[in-house]
């Protein structure tokens, strides 16, 4: 599998984790995905520069977001871009 998949894929399995707020810890969360802790520091550190508000809860043992937001990487068919479209061309 190319590495940039490989990386969204994890990034998109860390934010399924996140927003149940059942990750642990920093620790038990790296050995679930099976990578070190350092690629987790790292891969936590490329969602939040790409905005997501991020942050360890201690209380909880888990890693939070602390603002509700949506996470969406891939291609998808715009219906608003298809119907003026076709609303265009009539």
């Amino acid at each position: 599998m190319n590495v940039i998949i490989k990386h969204i894929k994890l990034i998109e399995r860390i934010d399924q984790l996140v927003r149940l707020k059942s990750t642990g810890t920093p620790e038990a969360l790296a050995c679930r995905l099976g990578i070190s802790k350092t690629k987790l520091y790292r891969t936590i550190s490329t969602m939040k520069a790409l905005n997501a508000p991020v942050i360890y809860d201690v209380a909880l043992k888990s890693f939070v977001y602390e603002q509700n937001v949506g996470f969406r990487f891939g291609f998808y068919e715009q219906k608003e871009f298809r119907n003026k479209k076709l609303t265009n061309t009539a």
